[in-house]
Formats: C-alpha cells, structure tokens, sequence
C-alpha cells in the first residue's frame, strides 16, 4: 500500500514523553500507511525524554530528523505539501507561540505553515491545570483550524502499562490524522 500522509511530528518540553514515545512507535509500525514521517524535537523535548524515560531513544527511529533552527526543512514551507503536523506532547509555551502567529522556530514555523495552508494541526496538550490564557489560545487555534487532543487517557479498554495508557491517546491522534489505526472501539466486541 502507498503512503497516504505526508507527516510532520513536533516533541516539546511539556511533561508526557510517553506520549512521543509510543506515537513513534506506533507510526514507525505504521509506515505502509504514510509516505514521509518527518521529527523534530525541541531542546526542552530530548531532556524531558531522558530525565521521563531513562534514555535517549528518541535517537533511533528511522525517520527524517531536523534540527529545530533549521528553517530550511521541507515542513517550514506550504510547497512540501505535508498533510498533518502532530505536536506531541505540546507545551503551552509552544501553544502560545502557535496560536499568536509567533514563528521562532521550526515548530511552531510548521504549525503556522499547516494552518495557513488549511491542513490538519493536532495539539496532544498535557499540562493541568489550565489557566485563562491557555484555554484562550486553544480557542484561537481551534478556531484557525487546529485540533486540541488533549492527553487525557481513557480507562475502559482496561490499560495495564504506562505505555497501554498512553496509547489510548496515541490511538485518537492517529484516527484525527487519518491513520487506520487497529485499538479499542467503544461498543464493538474485543
């Protein structure tokens, strides 16, 4: 099968490096279905990672790297034609500089060229509680055409492991971005 989605991910500081973790997993086992995966992490990201995770696996994947001052990668232009950029897990730094239109680096230049060009922006937000000005810039963002997912796991396919938890949330990005993803559906037979 050939790949459908042309995809950017984005790994930031915010706590929640499970997250990255299994959605790398998970698309790295979903490559049939995607004809470029293309990373970026922040600064913030690959600390949190080790500091969460114990390790710097977040070197190993097979997909396309760029450095997040690197202004000349292919997803800092609308000509690249990405489908989908997936933030995750996103800061609420990052979420402030999407939603006021502020490009300091690869990241949030990503987002800023998937909303301009009316694709699909998902934001797996993670950090509690939220104050005015955060729910405001989810407001704004939602209203420019990006997608909130916050990172709130769900409990009814019974999640054993931390990483069976996190895929609760992974599993919904993949079906926002469009990824035909096998996971638990409420109300049909396991």
């Amino acid at each position: 099968m050939q790949g459908i989605n042309k995809i950017a991910i984005a790994v930031t500081g915010a706590s929640g490096s499970v997250y990255a973790k299994v959605l790398l997993d998970k698309v790295n086992q979903l490559q049939n279905q995607i004809s470029e995966i293309s990373v970026v992490y922040s600064d913030n990201a690959k600390d949190v990672w080790k500091l969460e995770l114990g390790n710097t696996d977040y070197l190993k994947y097979p997909f396309k790297v760029f450095e997040k001052e690197n202004y000349m990668a292919p997803m800092a232009s609308g000509s690249a034609k990405y489908d989908v950029l997936i933030v995750c897990p996103c800061s609420m730094g990052t979420l402030a500089r999407i939603a006021n239109g502020i490009s300091n680096d690869l990241i949030t230049r990503s987002a800023d060229v998937i909303l301009k060009e009316r694709k699909k922006l998902i934001l797996v937000t993670r950090d509690t509680p939220l104050s005015l000005i955060h729910i405001n810039n989810m407001k704004t963002i939602t209203e420019a055409g990006g997608i909130i997912c916050p990172a709130a796991p769900s409990f009814y396919s019974k999640p054993k492991t931390f990483e069976e938890l996190a895929a609760t949330v992974v599993d919904r990005v993949l079906d926002l971005a469009g990824i035909d993803v096998k996971t638990y559906r409420w109300g049909e037979s396991q």
